[in-house]
């Protein structure tokens, strides 16, 4: 396959060339290559070529006992692929109590495989940690899952003691822990204060969950990073200006090692929407947050505070599964779909000339596959690198709307929204998956991939 006349985008931005892809990885690239006999020619000029995103934050088939989010592997990678992502590193649910980190990477190992369409990855996760669980860090590296998520509230959440604890093994090993950072006695108290008061209606999630509480955590976490020698740490969905100066401050004083993450939702959308009709579908943790929040992360998504745009892709049905919050906030799941949008709306901000195309490619490529043990397999375009491309058509003007998506769900949150560019063609390892908006690839065709070490220079 050859690849003719097109933008072909990096990290320092993009330049007309050609791409030859051999196999399931690129061969060449150059300007002006000449086509060979049988060779399949795609015309790319007027187009901008990325490499194939990469989302580190999606939670498909989770099972959260009571509801199940509605996208398995198999929907939601067509999904992604049809939005311009050909790899996905996935947090699991919790297993059974005190459970080992394996019980679910097996659990999800059946999930996935025969399904997925995608490349995919696991992050492990963990609701207590002793030796058996540390020593398991190092046996599932060697398998691949170099990362792993912990949580400062729910009811899994670990102790502080645990946290540091883990922090000194991941550190010496090489591991990246990702963190869920919301203070978790501030939001029971703030909760349970106002369901007395007869606060039930979706504003009250917000309230309940303030920047102060998830700041407080962010902070914590990097004190308890710095305690053990600057312990690489990667704070999932950031959605507060508050957490980015303390973000902000830590690196100041030498941290090396805290990453940042937020998601497209935390700086388009802001909390009105809890004060519509159908707040429900707005229901997510970390909540939807204030103007002046918004627009402090888009300075840290252009300015380099944030390293990564992930979508914590986790939907329900509206008409369903949200519907359980209709009397109380409190009892409607959290998650909001996001994994097929995520290029076309941050692309949309390069059209706008709002966002530079070389940290587009940065935030939702090249960086996660870094940090996550992908690159330079993923991320990139290079002569090497897995021939996963997206072919992107600035010239296209559309109007979001549920019924042009592939998520497995009754609603888009950017319902209504215009976006300039959008991915035309998704090729995934050599292979043409998305043509004009239409999946052409076979279910499971996605690859488990065995991750290295994360990258940290």
């Amino acid at each position: 396959m050859l690849i003719t006349g097109g933008l072909v985008a990096g990290e320092s931005g993009g330049r007309i060339e050609d791409i030859r892809i051999e196999g399931e990885t690129v061969s060449e690239i150059g300007p002006s290559l000449v086509a060979r006999v049988g060779e399949m020619v795609i015309d790319a000029c007027g187009m901008v070529v990325i490499p194939g995103g990469v989302d580190v934050h999606t939670h498909m088939d989770l099972d959260l006992g009571s509801v199940r989010s509605t996208d398995d592997f198999f929907s939601g990678t067509v999904a992604a692929a049809c939005g311009g992502t050909t790899t996905i590193v996935d947090h699991m649910a919790f297993g059974p109590r005190g459970c080992s980190i394996r019980h679910q990477v097996d659990v999800y190992h059946r999930l996935a495989e025969d399904k997925a369409v995608i490349d995919y990855g696991f992050h492990g996760v963990m609701d207590h940690v002793d030796g058996a669980i540390e020593d398991e860090l190092e046996e599932l590296s060697r398998e691949g899952i170099t990362s792993h998520k912990f949580y400062l509230t729910y009811d899994k959440m670990i102790s502080d003691y645990e946290v540091i604890r883990l922090m000194e093994r991941a550190r010496s090993l090489g591991v990246l822990l990702a963190v869920h950072a919301e203070n978790d006695g501030a939001i029971r108290f703030l909760r349970d204060k106002f369901i007395r008061a007869g606060k039930t209606a979706p504003i009250y999630h917000a309230r309940s969950r303030p920047p102060e509480c998830e700041a407080e955590a962010v902070g914590r976490v990097a004190m308890l990073a710095a305690m053990v020698g600057d312990a690489p740490v990667y704070l999932v969905h950031l959605s507060t200006g508050l957490s980015l100066d303390i973000l902000h401050a830590a690196r100041l004083r030498g941290q090396k090692h805290l990453f940042a993450e937020t998601c497209p939702q935390y700086f388009i959308l802001d909390e009105s929407m809890y004060l519509r009709d159908d707040g429900l579908k707005y229901i997510m943790s970390p909540p939807l947050r204030a103007d002046t929040d918004c627009e402090a992360l888009f300075h840290g998504v252009c300015g380099g505070d944030i390293d990564v745009i992930g979508t914590d892709h986790c939907p329900f049905f509206y008409i369903r599964e949200k519907q359980l919050g209709k009397n109380d906030f409190s009892k409607a799941p959290g998650g909001i779909p996001g994994v097929e949008t995520r290029i076309p709306l941050l692309f949309s901000l390069v059209s706008a000339g709002r966002l530079d195309l070389g940290r587009f490619v940065s935030l939702c490529c090249a960086q996660p596959a870094r940090l996550f043990g992908l690159y330079p397999k993923k991320g990139v375009l290079a002569v090497g690198s897995d021939a996963d491309i997206v072919i992107v058509d600035p010239s296209i003007r559309k109007t979001l709307t549920r019924d042009m998506l592939h998520e497995n769900t009754d609603y888009s949150p950017y319902e209504g929204m215009d976006v300039a560019g959008y991915p035309v063609m998704t090729i995934s390892r050599g292979e043409v998956i998305v043509n004009d908006g239409r999946f052409t690839g076979d279910m499971g065709r996605g690859r488990y991939i065995k991750r290295g070490l994360p990258d940290f220079s």
